[in-house]
């Protein structure tokens, strides 16, 4: 099967075992149809790439081409949406376990379901947020995931207020009635309007670049007793006396939810109780769908781009120029 690497910093296309579920009752195996480019992510791991293949990719969409023997919710011939690295890559064929794929809902577009890993973590930044009902949230930096979050957020009647200094990505929320803004003054004095000067109830940071001067900036934001919401790849740089005089609340969120990195749910494909653990990450998985089915967000302006999976190395080379402006790019593989 085709398998799209990194190595050396460069994408490579190369051929590779397909996988197998024998002796891997609770797995499927699915024909990757669409995956989805997590751009900073993948990015950031092909900068670190040496001598050693890296795997890219972690959201995924395809066919039930077989499934284990203690299989009971799909079939053979159903579409599902995937998500999680080491199971989920930009490979030609997935072994995934079952805790980390939802069967897609009949009707729902197979390249919006391909973003079901990226809808996930949108989806636990906010839960991890703590918000309730009409309380104020601040996304701040609006690439894939800042909006998927700021479209969610808007979505479950939250207050979100937007801030990213690309115009034409404030410009997309906006399109939708969302307080999004390019200048940080701009936003500074909506926030004090919308808050009555006592800040957000939490301030989401789906930024880049390791360290940022946003990360003191968002405690001047936040209300007293408010949350700080680590999302993006950025050291939690926070002074303590800025966080003491707000008793301020910092959080890190770690991907799509529970079970995230637990081989025993993820590798063993061993649940957790649902009485227990309501939203596990593959609970979140299904709920990206739910909202886009339902129409309670629009991610169609992020499924613009489709390229062949042949192509993957040139457009991996435009997102690290910089030179493609899009948010996302799916990888096609297969058109059924």
């Amino acid at each position: 099967m085709k398998r799209i690497v990194g190595i050396n910093r460069q994408v490579k296309i190369i051929d590779d075992e397909m996988p197998s579920i024998k002796g891997k009752p609770s797995y499927i195996l699915v024909k990757t149809m669409y995956s989805a480019i997590s751009p900073g992510t993948e990015l950031s791991m092909l900068g670190e790439s040496g001598g050693e293949t890296v795997h890219l990719g972690y959201s995924a969409m395809g066919k039930v081409v077989e499934v284990g023997e203690a299989i009971t919710d799909v079939r053979v011939g159903d579409l599902v949406a995937c998500y999680g690295a080491p199971y989920v890559h930009h490979d030609e064929y997935l072994a995934v376990p079952k805790t980390l794929y939802a069967k897609i809902p009949e009707g729902l577009d197979p390249k919006e379901a391909a973003l079901g890993g990226l809808g996930a973590i949108a989806i636990h930044a906010l839960r991890i947020a703590n918000l309730q009902f009409g309380e104020i949230a601040v996304v701040v930096g609006l690439g894939i995931l800042g909006q998927l979050i700021a479209k969610i957020g808007n979505a479950a009647a939250y207050n979100v207020i937007a801030l990213d200094v690309q115009k034409a990505r404030v410009e997309m929320l906006k399109e939708e009635g969302i307080k999004a803004f390019s200048d940080q003054k701009e936003m500074e004095a909506a926030l004090s309007e919308e808050s009555r000067g006592f800040g957000a109830d939490s301030v989401l940071l789906c930024i880049g670049g390791k360290r940022s001067p946003l990360t003191h900036v968002a405690l001047d934001w936040i209300r007293k007793g408010g949350n700080v919401v680590i999302v993006g790849d950025v050291e939690p740089d926070f002074p303590r006396e800025m966080m003491f005089i707000k008793e301020a609340r910092l959080f890190i969120s770690r991907a799509g939810g529970p079970g995230r990195y637990d081989p025993v749910f993820e590798r063993e494909a061993i649940d957790y109780p649902y009485q227990y653990v309501r939203w596990t990450e593959g609970r979140n998985l299904a709920e990206y769908l739910r909202l886009v089915k339902e129409g309670k967000i629009d991610v169609k302006p992020f499924i613009t781009d489709v390229i062949d999976y042949r192509e993957a190395p040139f457009e991996f080379e435009k997102l690290k120029e910089k030179s493609s402006a899009v948010l996302t790019k799916l990888i096609r593989f297969s058109n059924e």
